[in-house]
């Protein structure tokens, strides 16, 4: 019996040393794998962030306070007045309708009518910039000055083609506004001052979203600055300023379905509004080269026929009679391709490029028509107000 007993705890004796001994085993071949895993592992470099170094000030970032009280005294409300005469009743001359209504309902009324808009100061001299439409066929201008002071404006001169007008009021210490040297870029912040609605001066900010922006139907000669800043009705004819209170541009026109600011609004650049400005204190009205043509853009068919080889120039579509270009010979149909060696782009261009000769000076003209390439002169004339070209 005892050596049944021992026979038995041998057995367990051994079995738990070999269940031991496997444990022993399998936990040091377990170490060795994941030593041997971690061994193959290498600390990288240091990763290198790019952190930005800009420190933010403890003052509002986006604060143009200084801008605005720069610029915001130059800016002026301007409103207009005009004498409307209503035509008298059709049946006004009829006896039998006179008999009942009597003699007075055949006079004509007149009433008045009130219009809104805004200007920029930009002379001491009293010379106020603003568009065409603020102030045409008004019988009376009136500004007011955000320093509380009115004054009745007189036209100076107006160039419909641009939509802009010059006017004067004889106050002293006026405060103009700074003119911008600095070329405009996408991306830029701008300020748009102005009285928007007759509420009063009133700011709005953004930014340049496109420069040059033409072919629009708005003007004859385009170039405008285009700005998300919020332009209203009332804004016509005031600032677009820098994020420095400098002018850049008078705000002309904008986008709109409803009437209101999407988004989308226009001024005309300084570069623009600054020769207008002299051109009128100077001679009283704008100075600019006329062809005499009506002309429309090339495209690929018309290019094919003509057998050119890429797409430029213009199509002349018609001529006036005894006009510039009907002295020099050139014909509807023909096509112009150089105004001066410079190469024509588009209707655009060839306006800008003809309008920039002063008037009684030639200009040399290539082109091609059914019998091949044609050179010829034009001199040009004074421009005639708001014709096409």
């Amino acid at each position: 019996m005892r050596v049944t007993k021992l026979i038995t705890f041998i057995i367990q004796f051994t079995t738990i040393g070999l269940a031991a001994a496997f444990l022993v085993l399998y936990f040091y071949s377990e170490k060795d794998k994941i030593e041997e895993h971690s061994s193959s592992y290498t600390n990288p470099e240091i990763v290198e962030l790019v952190e930005s170094t800009r420190i933010i000030p403890s003052a509002p970032l986006n604060s143009y306070a200084s801008a605005v009280k720069n610029a915001a005294p130059a800016v002026v409300n301007i409103q207009t007045t005009k004498i409307i005469t209503e035509r008298q009743h059709p049946l006004a001359n009829d006896p039998l309708f006179r008999q009942f209504f009597g003699d007075s309902i055949g006079e004509p009324r007149k009433r008045m009518e009130s219009s809104l808009g805004s200007g920029v100061i930009v002379s001491p001299q009293g010379y106020i910039l603003t568009n065409n439409h603020v102030i045409k066929a008004a019988d009376e201008i009136l500004v007011a000055l955000k320093d509380g002071r009115n004054a009745k404006a007189t036209i100076i001169g107006s160039d419909p083609d641009t939509d802009l007008a010059v006017l004067h009021v004889s106050l002293k210490n006026l405060p103009a506004i700074t003119l911008s040297k600095t070329q405009n870029e996408v991306g830029d912040v701008v300020l748009a001052i102005g009285n928007p609605f007759g509420v009063g001066q009133t700011v709005t900010s953004g930014i340049i979203s496109a420069t040059g922006r033409n072919m629009l139907g708005i003007n004859t000669f385009e170039n405008f600055i285009q700005t998300d800043a919020a332009i209203n009705p009332g804004n016509s004819g005031g600032a677009l300023v820098n994020s420095h209170g400098e002018l850049i541009g008078i705000n002309t026109a904008i986008y709109s379905q409803s009437g209101g600011s999407q988004g989308i609004g226009f001024a005309i650049p300084l570069s623009l509004a600054r020769n207008v400005l002299t051109q009128i204190i100077e001679f009283g009205h704008v100075k600019r080269g006329w062809l005499g043509v009506a002309i429309q853009d090339m495209n690929e068919e018309l290019a094919s026929s003509f057998e050119m080889k890429k797409v430029y120039g213009i199509i002349i579509n018609g001529i006036a009679k005894s006009g510039p270009a009907d002295k020099a010979g050139i014909k509807p149909g023909d096509v112009i391709t150089h105004i001066n060696d410079t190469e024509v782009k588009n209707t655009h261009h060839l306006l800008n490029l003809v309008s920039q000769v002063n008037p009684g000076n030639e200009i040399s003209i290539k082109g091609i028509n059914q019998d091949g390439e044609f050179e010829t002169t034009a001199k040009v004339i004074q421009r005639p107000t708001q014709q096409q070209e």
